[in-house]
């Protein structure tokens, strides 16, 4: 029998829907499913016929976290040089798409839960949610970005109520914290995800990319990869770009000029 995907996306009008499906384990992440969200991640930058992306978890589930079975026996060198940096790695390549990310809370998230909702453009919480970083209860840290994406996002006193203090916040109290964008009745968060992504198809789409780029660039989150993408574009549609690539066909010096 074929193993099910631990995380499932379909595609339908534009609207990528990306779902974590590890249900047995309220999905939590282990190091496939950070695998599979990393390449997930790359096939949907890469696809023309996704311009939105809803981020949830099925059946009434988002994320419990990271699975402390899948990295607590490991060595403290393999812990950071692989758990860390990979989930950094998938969870980067989830905040740095170029489409919308519209998270759904619908279930608690928790510890790399809320990582992994801070990587999101906007967060819609079903009523019953719970949110917090539990981790240095147990002696561990928030690895996945939680006290660099997640502040700059949230701000450092939600994260430190949170982090150092253990408090957890219910998902009215997390809208006044700016933690989520809005609340939705238990059982509605999907719809209403799906309205706000209908809403942004109607929007410029390369607008929206550009200014989301822009954005991010102003948090830090990849400002370098912004500005070499915005310089590229623009040698890219230079007519420079066309003499200089057929000179180099024809094994030739290039002949610039300063008109397009």
């Amino acid at each position: 029998m074929e193993r099910k995907s631990p995380i499932e996306i379909t595609v339908d009008q534009g609207i990528g829907l990306v779902r974590l499906c590890r249900l047995e384990k309220r999905n939590a992440l282990d190091a496939g499913m950070v695998q599979e969200l990393g390449r997930i991640c790359f096939d949907v930058e890469h696809r023309d016929d996704i311009h939105v992306v809803v981020l949830t978890g099925a059946d009434g589930v988002f994320c419990a976290g990271g699975d402390i079975n899948a990295w607590s026996e490991e060595s403290a060198t393999a812990f950071s040089r692989h758990w860390v940096r990979d989930g950094h790695d998938a969870f980067d390549r989830l905040a740095r798409l170029r489409q919308p990310v519209i998270a759904v809370l619908n279930g608690p998230a928790i510890g790399g839960g809320l990582e992994l909702a801070a990587c999101a453009d906007y967060r819609i919480a079903e009523e019953h949610v719970k949110i917090g970083q539990p981790e240095t209860g147990i002696g561990i840290i928030a690895g996945w970005s939680g006290t660099q994406r997640a502040v700059r996002r949230f701000g450092s006193q939600a994260i430190r109520r949170m982090a150092l203090f253990g408090e957890v916040f219910g998902a009215k109290e997390a809208l006044q914290l700016g933690i989520v964008d809005s609340v939705a009745n238990t059982g509605e968060g999907l719809e209403a995800g799906f309205e706000l992504a209908s809403k942004l198809l109607s929007r410029g789409k390369v607008a929206s990319e550009v200014t989301k780029m822009l954005v991010n660039a102003s948090e830090g989150e990849e400002h370098e990869r912004v500005l070499e993408a915005f310089a590229g574009r623009i040698a890219a549609a230079s007519s420079e770009l066309k003499e200089g690539v057929k000179a180099f066909k024809e094994k030739r010096s290039p002949l610039f000029t300063d008109t397009e």
